[in-house]
């Protein structure tokens, strides 16, 4: 009798993990996402707070989910506030989005990274810091005001480079945002500004 009701407990806790989790918001919650360590796969913990969905980093800053693509197992977070007045990005204290190498996530290569207030150092990169590089595009609208006139470069997250890291740090780009699938000529109004992330299916 005991080794049934063991067995049973079993098959219940393996049918909870597999059970997709509530909406949050207006947003579901797609399996193997999980908002609760009864539902979805823990593995890739997301959070449900105060009814905004958010995605938080290796360092524990959280950014929200904009929107969930489950057939593309993708994701995409709204990139950091920068701070009014200044050209740092919100999350410059922890070092920019970082995250965790042992979760099933990574950012994905359709993402254009703006980068600002950069040193004279990152002149020495192939990143695009010329005269007509996108972040001078930005520069010129509400958010990006702040970073006006500064060194400003941006790049295509290709796969050549690291895919669980955006960084931002004092002495080298303080501030950064970017834009998912950006198009050639596409004008600034029609930007999708959000960091594209990426799952591996469970196995």
């Amino acid at each position: 009798m005991v080794h049934v009701i063991v067995v049973l407990f079993i098959l219940v806790t393996q049918v909870s993990a597999y059970r997709p989790c509530p909406k949050c918001g207006k947003i579901k919650v797609p399996y193997p996402l999980s908002t609760d360590e009864n539902c979805g796969d823990p593995r890739y913990r997301i959070y449900c707070n105060k009814g905004a969905l958010e995605f938080m980093s290796a360092p524990g800053f959280y950014y929200k989910i904009l929107s969930i693509n489950p057939k593309a197992n993708k994701l995409i977070i709204k990139p950091p506030l920068i701070q009014e007045n200044t050209c740092y990005s919100s999350d410059l204290d922890q070092g920019g989005l970082m995250l965790d190498e042992n979760l099933p996530f990574n950012i994905s290569t359709r993402n254009t990274v703006m980068l600002f207030n950069c040193s004279d150092n990152i002149l020495l990169s192939p990143l695009n810091c010329s005269s007509s590089s996108f972040c001078r595009e930005f520069e010129e609208v509400g958010e990006g005001c702040g970073c006006k006139g500064t060194l400003c470069c941006h790049f295509l997250k290709d796969s050549s480079m690291t895919s669980h890291r955006i960084r931002a740090r004092l002495g080298g780009c303080t501030a950064y945002t970017c834009v998912v699938d950006k198009q050639p000529d596409e004008p600034l109004e029609s930007w999708n500004f959000g960091i594209e992330l990426q799952w591996l299916p469970p196995f």
